[in-house]
């Protein structure tokens, strides 16, 4: 089981480590990494999660572990779960959610991936594929795709929107 700090509101770590997400003390939280990978066609690197992991398509992300950061966290999530491996330069942290139990950090990256080299963990994984923005709300519309990432998956466009925006106006 993997360890997780605990942090307060603040984001500060506690000292409290857990394993286990069901009995958060209050005013506690964990911390999460989602990351969206986007191709040149516009779509979305997506993972069909284990059964034993809910059965959803979702994003890649994870825990962040004891004594890791958010970007080696993302990073080792990426490896572990689809075999992808990156550099911190590929990846760009758009935003941090706040929950009423995680912080979750969801990062970006335009990134062309070859489907069949890639090695899933499959007791987290089942299969991985691309799929439009379309495609994904679709499937979130139908009960296969993780709400909670389809919420962040909009949210991260909309930052990323708005960021370009910006770019243009400099």
């Amino acid at each position: 089981m993997e360890k997780r700090d605990l942090v307060d509101k603040n984001r500060k770590i506690t000292g409290i480590i857990t394993t286990n997400d069901a009995n958060l003390p209050e005013g506690r939280y964990i911390q999460i990494v989602i990351i969206f990978i986007q191709n040149d066609k516009n779509q979305f690197l997506i993972q069909k999660r284990a059964i034993k992991k809910n059965g959803k398509w979702a994003s890649t992300g994870g825990h962040i572990i004891s004594k890791e950061n958010s970007l080696h966290a993302i990073l080792r999530e990426v490896s572990e779960e689809i075999g992808l491996p990156m550099q911190e330069n590929e990846i760009e942290m758009v935003f941090t959610k706040k929950t009423q139990d995680s912080f979750v950090d969801i990062y970006y990256a335009k990134k062309e991936v070859n489907l069949s080299e890639l090695k899933i963990q499959k007791e987290e994984v089942e299969k991985v594929k691309w799929a439009s923005l379309e495609e994904i709300k679709k499937m979130k519309q139908k009960g296969e795709f993780s709400k909670s990432h389809y919420d962040c998956l909009k949210e991260c466009l909309y930052f990323m929107k708005k960021i370009e925006e910006e770019k243009k106006n400099v």
